[in-house]
């Protein structure tokens, strides 16, 4: 059985109810979250500028800024 399965193939591959292997699942995955160690971050991290657009609305609101449109 690999990782990446629905709840609803576990459940047929098991032969289970697809509410109890939704229960199964859902404690196994909590299980794995709560026992993942905490990162450790160190070294020298290096970050460049990122300019992000998020869509046709920023863009025209950009725009709009820039022309001096909407200032009060």
């Amino acid at each position: 059985m690999g990782l990446n399965l629905s709840n609803a193939q576990i459940a047929e591959e098991l032969g289970r109810n697809p509410n109890a292997a939704q229960r199964m699942t859902e404690q196994l995955r909590t299980g794995i979250v709560e026992r993942q160690p905490e990162p450790v971050l160190s070294g020298e991290v290096e970050c460049d500028e990122v300019y992000v657009i998020a869509g046709q609305d920023i863009r025209a609101r950009s725009k709009e800024k820039d022309a001096g449109v909407g200032d009060d």
